[in-house]
């Protein structure tokens, strides 16, 4: 009995050791990601290729291509998925947001559209656009939700 106890010991470290070493191989520059976020990172992204992390005070920020998309996965210190981002196309937003901003801010032309997608499941409204709007020196992001709500989120320096 105690060999095999031993035998399942030791097999169990070298798992540890081996997961281990995958886990460091996909941070990037010394930012060493939390063994949750990446574990959760993992179940939550299996297709996820070319994965480098960025460590912050704040958050832990995966970047990462699925399907030749790039996206970028960001999570709290604990390891809890706050949300994801996508460069997406303008004409992903909603027509009736399309309208509003076409009305309201004539001459500006949108430099980008980033989509941000809470990791709230339930959440009617976990996906919110951000577009950065651009005329001449005057740069600004405005804030579009599901329901076509279109609101000034901040200005661009």
């Amino acid at each position: 009995m105690k060999k095999i106890f031993l035998t399942i010991a030791t097999a169990a470290l070298f798992t540890v050791n081996s997961f281990a070493a995958n886990t460091a191989a996909t941070t990037n520059e010394g930012d060493n990601a939390t063994y949750a976020a990446v574990t959760k990172f993992n179940t939550d992204f299996v297709k996820a290729e070319n994965v480098t992390w960025k460590v912050t005070g704040n958050f832990q920020k995966a970047t990462f291509t699925i399907d030749g998309n790039q996206m970028s996965a960001f999570y709290s210190l604990r390891g809890e998925l706050l949300g994801t981002t996508q460069t997406v196309q303008y004409k992903a937003l909603p027509e009736k947001a399309k309208k509003e901003i076409a009305a309201k801010y004539e001459g500006y032309f949108a430099k980008e559209v980033i989509k941000y997608e809470t990791g709230e499941d339930n959440s009617f409204e976990n996906t919110v656009y951000f577009v950065d709007l651009k005329k001449g020196t005057d740069e600004f992001l405005l804030k579009v939700t599901p329901s076509s709500n279109v609101a000034f989120f901040q200005a661009v320096k």
